[in-house]
């Protein structure tokens, strides 16, 4: 073991490949559906949103993908991210469990999003592509994918779900700043938003409503091409940067970690952690436990079904395998923006089925809770996202205090809390409260599933 608090790495060792779990799973991912045929699509029905080198990313069986020196160029703006052990926070709970932590809030746009945003907007870049839309939830992501735009010269539309757009303006500030225009979803200027706000005019909005309203303004003008976030499998792709130097990062400790813990969304920074180590796993390398923390709010993998759905609101995109709420689920108004969507990535899915990994869910009061002491030990404010992690990781340092036995556990601190003060601000006044996304409505979600 080391003594070092802080674990770097030369800028020389960011990744030359990301890694595709895809090649390392023992069953083969179901296939996308047509939505209306309910048949197997091809890569060329992702043609009109993609560019041919994501579609083939999304598809491909290779391990290891190699990323274009342009990109690595740009991360090397903010790559190779830290890796901290939490020793003071340690401390704070009296745990012989050692803490680390993989800090993503380093990047411009202050998460792990830029890790896909700018190849993303590279490879519409190399085919010419001048005009991106796109959907976010708290903003980091539409933030990211403004800031990669910018570099690479790519008009940036973004459609925010409106009660991320009301409670955190400064995240529409930064994508102003670096160029995009945001809106609030559901908004005027597409037929899926406007569909909404005749039913109902003063929706909050959801991901799956601002991913129906991005895709229909992609589909309906030739010069412009779809981006997303998370949930898709090159997205996930993109991430697995954090989860490589953390394992060189770990060496450098002189341990490996009995736990990885991610919080989780759609998927992308648990994905972006943990799919390194899950390769361990699979391949009998080793055996860590590997943990999803997710809100109770939006309770895909602890309460959702394992079914083909949209993605989207508007029954716009294929149908993928996946645990689900419910397209329609609309979710309350937690302040973690970027975990309320209604299902969880494909290959995150499959994984959780065959109990590969496993999954917590937490109400936002302690999370909170956790954000406060996580800060007040390290100091570092944490987005709302990002202490469902701490959450996870603090509760099993507390088990490992109660069991005498020293465990070693990792999390991802995707991203810091800055521009999340209001919900700081809202906590401290006693104004949040719980919420615990009812059986019932997941029971009547179910029945709009397609019947596949």
């Amino acid at each position: 073991m080391n003594d070092q608090t802080k674990f770097l790495l030369d800028e020389r060792e960011i990744p030359t490949h990301w890694y595709n779990v895809a090649a390392d799973l023992k069953n083969p991912p179901s296939p996308p559906l047509h939505p209306g045929t309910h048949e197997p699509i091809g890569p060329e029905a992702l043609a009109p949103l993609f560019p041919l080198a994501l579609i083939q990313q999304e598809v491909s069986q290779e391990r290891f993908i190699e990323i274009p020196e342009e990109v690595r160029e740009v991360y090397r703006l903010w790559r190779p991210t830290p890796l901290l052990r939490a020793r003071r926070l340690e401390q704070a709970l009296g745990t012989p469990a050692h803490i680390y932590y993989k800090y993503e809030g380093v990047s411009p746009a202050g998460s792990h999003k830029p890790n896909t945003a700018v190849p993303q907007a590279y490879y519409n870049r190399v085919e010419g592509v001048h005009r991106i839309s796109t959907e976010t939830g708290a903003g980091q992501w539409g933030s990211a994918l403004a800031f990669a735009c910018n570099l690479f010269d790519i008009e940036c539309k973004v459609y925010m779900v409106r009660v991320s757009y009301e409670q955190k303006p400064y995240r529409r500030s930064l994508m102003h700043t670096w160029g995009a225009s945001v809106v609030p979803s559901p908004s005027s200027d597409t037929g899926a938003g406007r569909a909404i706000l005749a039913r109902d005019p003063e929706s909050p909005g959801s991901l799956g409503i601002a991913i129906s309203e991005a895709m229909e303004d992609a589909a309906t003008r030739e010069d412009t091409h779809y981006s997303l976030g998370s949930v898709l499998n090159h997205v996930l792709l993109h991430q697995t940067v954090i989860g490589q130097e953390a394992l060189k990062q770990m060496e450098l400790a002189g341990e490996y970690p009995d736990v990885v813990i991610g919080c989780i969304g759609g998927g992308s920074n648990f994905a972006g952690l943990a799919f390194p180590f899950v390769a361990d796993k699979l391949n009998g390398r080793r055996n860590p436990r590997i943990l999803t923390a997710e809100p109770t709010a939006a309770p895909s993998l602890t309460r959702g079904e394992y079914a083909y759905d949209f993605g989207d609101t508007a029954e716009m995109t294929p149908l993928l395998k996946m645990y689900t709420l419910g397209h329609t689920f609309v979710p309350a108004e937690i302040h973690a923006g970027g975990l309320r969507y209604h299902a969880m990535a494909p290959l995150v899915s499959q994984l959780y089925h065959e109990g590969v990994i496993e999954a917590c869910a937490y109400s936002q009061v302690p999370v909170f809770d956790a954000a406060v002491q996580f800060a007040r030990a390290e100091g570092i404010v944490p987005a709302p996202e990002s202490a469902h992690a701490i959450k996870a990781a603090v509760d099993e340092a507390l088990r490992a205090k109660e069991a005498g036995e020293r465990r070693v556990i990792l999390f991802n601190l995707s991203g810091h809390g800055f521009l999340d003060l209001g919900a700081y601000d809202a906590y401290f006044a006693g104004k949040l409260s719980d919420y615990e996304y009812p059986a019932e409505k997941v029971r009547e979600a179910m029945k709009a599933l397609p019947k596949v």
